[in-house]
């Protein structure tokens, strides 16, 4: 007789695990199929196949609805997941979806290609205007997706006036709350219906986790952005959802010192001659400052954008004498990143449409990490120098 695995119950530890382990497996094992249906059923918990769920995704998902006031969010692949479980979870032909006109790059294509082609159709307003969201809407508008502090231009939505209007007129308010966080803002308390987050950046805060998040007040809403991820495969990786949930630890202590120290580098470069205009969101010059002293109550985050004369060859030579800064279209990392939107994220847009959203090609980003400021200051102003050099 050849000999047969036969594989062994896994073991049952006599006391629990301090750190969440990794449970890579696909597919979970039910005692019988009443069993399984009254996991499938919500009447026990439990796990089936993992593009359903999975524990990691589950232990992350908790610990973010805490940090949301949310229950029942949903860990998701990417950020871009989030964003596309909502739209085209929630969201049919012949509806109608108003978006900010500063979205992330990819949120962006989305409304403007990807949408319409789906016989969804879509307006881009500024969502600090609560009025001219207001006269967007129509009667088949479905929702509307916004971002606190857009990327990258960091101007501010009208949150409130935006929930209040939601309510009036029943469309769904729609919230990517990846650049303030949980720990500035928390949507869902101030009458959003949805908040979303890259969990990528700030709040795994490592660069090597790629995750997105989403959480519904309505449960019925959340159930079907859960069909949809579910169906069409949106599902993470327990070792991305493992690793997230280990940058969480240290969230709150990473989000202050580097909000700190994005404060620092703000007003420093202000004060530099090769700077034509800095945007952060405490600094009394920013266009929204008393919006963001009420909606994030004085905190700025950790996100500066700048901007500097010239054309291709200062934009380049900056990022090459920024030595010891990583030149990627990232944030949220331990180390400061630096980012130039016309050549990554709003590349797709046209230099003229850059420019009417305040992205000339002077414009960079930062997302400030952990160094030590003067450090940090040092490396702008010698970068500074390269770039204004003859």
């Amino acid at each position: 007789m050849k000999p047969t695995l036969i594989r062994p119950a896994p073991p049952r530890a006599a006391q629990g695990a301090v750190a969440t382990p990794i449970m890579p497996s696909v597919v979970y094992a039910a005692d019988d199929p009443d069993a399984l249906d009254a996991i499938y059923e919500g009447r026990a918990q439990g796990h089936t196949y993992s593009r359903e769920g999975h524990p990691n995704a589950a232990a992350l998902a908790r610990a973010i609805d805490a940090m949301e006031h949310a229950t029942g969010g949903l860990v998701t692949g990417s950020g871009m997941a989030a964003v596309t479980a909502v739209l085209l979870g929630l969201c049919t032909s012949g509806d109608h979806v108003i978006g900010g006109d500063a979205l992330y790059g990819r949120s962006l294509r989305m409304m403007a290609d990807d949408l319409p082609r789906l016989g969804i159709a879509t307006t881009l307003v500024d969502t600090g205007d609560v009025d001219a969201v207001r006269a967007a809407i129509r009667p088949e508008t479905r929702m509307i997706l916004c971002e606190i502090v857009s990327n990258p231009t960091l101007r501010l939505a009208d949150l409130d006036g935006l929930a209040e209007l939601a309510q009036q007129t029943g469309v769904l308010l729609v919230v990517d709350n990846t650049f303030t966080t949980p720990r500035a803002v928390q949507p869902l308390r101030r009458g959003a219906d949805i908040v979303l987050h890259s969990v990528t950046k700030l709040l795994s805060g490592h660069s090597d986790a790629m995750l997105g998040y989403v959480a519904a007040r309505n449960p019925e809403l959340q159930r079907q952005i859960y069909d949809f991820a579910t169906t069409t495969g949106l599902t993470p990786s327990p070792f991305d959802c493992w690793l997230a949930e280990r940058g969480l630890a240290t969230f709150h202590l990473r989000f202050e010192r580097a909000q700190d120290t994005a404060r620092i580098l703000a007003d420093h470069l202000a004060a530099q001659p090769g700077v034509t205009r800095v945007l952060y969101p405490t600094r009394p010059d920013h266009p929204d400052h008393n919006r963001a002293q009420a909606l994030l109550d004085g905190q700025g985050c950790n996100m500066v954008s700048f901007v500097i004369p010239g054309g291709r060859a200062q934009t380049n030579a900056f990022a090459r004498a920024a030595d010891g800064i990583a030149f990627a279209p990232t944030l949220g990392d331990v180390g400061t990143t630096l980012s130039h939107p016309a050549s990554s994220s709003h590349r797709s847009l046209s230099a003229e449409r850059r420019a009417e959203l305040g992205m000339p090609e002077g414009f960079f980003r930062v997302s400030v990490g952990l160094e030590d400021p003067e450090a940090l200051t040092g490396i702008f102003d010698r970068a500074l120098t390269a770039a204004t050099a003859d």
